[in-house]
């Protein structure tokens, strides 16, 4: 029944484009409230979806180009012991996630420097680097939780519109006291309209928040693998002191 539906939905859509009579005003003027409401739901959805979108790709960009300025120009102040050098070069980078490790690391080392006990010296240096890459790691993430809802929720919000849609075409029945298919088809074509929009506004966000989570467990191991090379440097530091 419900496939019977579908088709003579489709059959109205090209029947009613084909004499001029169908365009997005018209079927808009034509939606019930919670239909509208719907749309307008799902329209937010949408543009939240993609502002997250948009801020992610420009924060993870930045972050891609700018760590890889900063390994190359870190390498040499450390292969040289210029901690603060290696700090400035670090401040100079602030949207690289490998130079905000680096730098909380460093930082902590130099504060803990003075301490005789080279074993505390290291893991105030730990605890510093692995706090930083926690919070690193958040700002990351931040926004994909959203991507998920939407790409989850937003196909339930156009169905909950398309059914709503329906259940009126079918009280439009009852008051006109029309029979058939041809009665409702116009109204089901019109409900349907918010299922594919919640489609559509759900397909693009588990794309992106399954692509970004991919990006985001990349930096996390670039961070991991910074912290173990910065640990290692600072015991040789320690030791070549001795």
């Amino acid at each position: 029944m419900f496939a019977n539906l579908l088709w003579t939905s489709v059959l109205f859509f090209q029947d009613s484009s084909a004499a001029g009579q169908w365009d997005l005003v018209s079927m808009w003027h034509n939606m019930d409230i919670p239909a509208k409401v719907v749309v307008i739901i799902l329209f937010v959805m949408s543009a939240w979806s993609v502002g997250i979108m948009i801020d992610r790709a420009l924060m993870y960009s930045a972050a891609r180009k700018q760590s890889r300025v900063f390994v190359q120009q870190v390498a040499g102040a450390l292969k040289d012991n210029k901690l603060d050098e290696a700090i400035s070069i670090a401040e100079r980078n602030k949207k690289s996630h490998i130079a905000k490790v680096v730098a909380t690391g460093l930082s902590e080392f130099q504060a803990a420097s003075s301490q005789v006990n080279d074993a505390e010296v290291i893991e105030a240096a730990k605890r510093g680097l692995e706090r930083s890459i926690a919070i690193v790691h958040a700002e990351m993430k931040r926004g994909l939780s959203g991507l998920a809802t939407i790409g989850a929720t937003a196909p339930f919000v156009g169905l909950f519109g398309t059914v709503m849609g329906i259940i009126g075409a079918f009280k439009g029945i009852a008051n006109s006291k029309l029979t058939g298919l041809s009665a409702v088809a116009g109204g089901i074509s019109e409900a349907l309209v918010t299922t594919a929009l919640g489609l559509l506004v759900a397909v693009p966000a588990v794309w992106t928040f399954n692509y970004f989570t991919n990006r985001v467990e990349a930096f996390d191991v670039e961070m991991d693998n910074s912290s173990m090379e910065l640990i290692n440097y600072f015991i040789t530091r320690r030791g070549g002191k001795k």
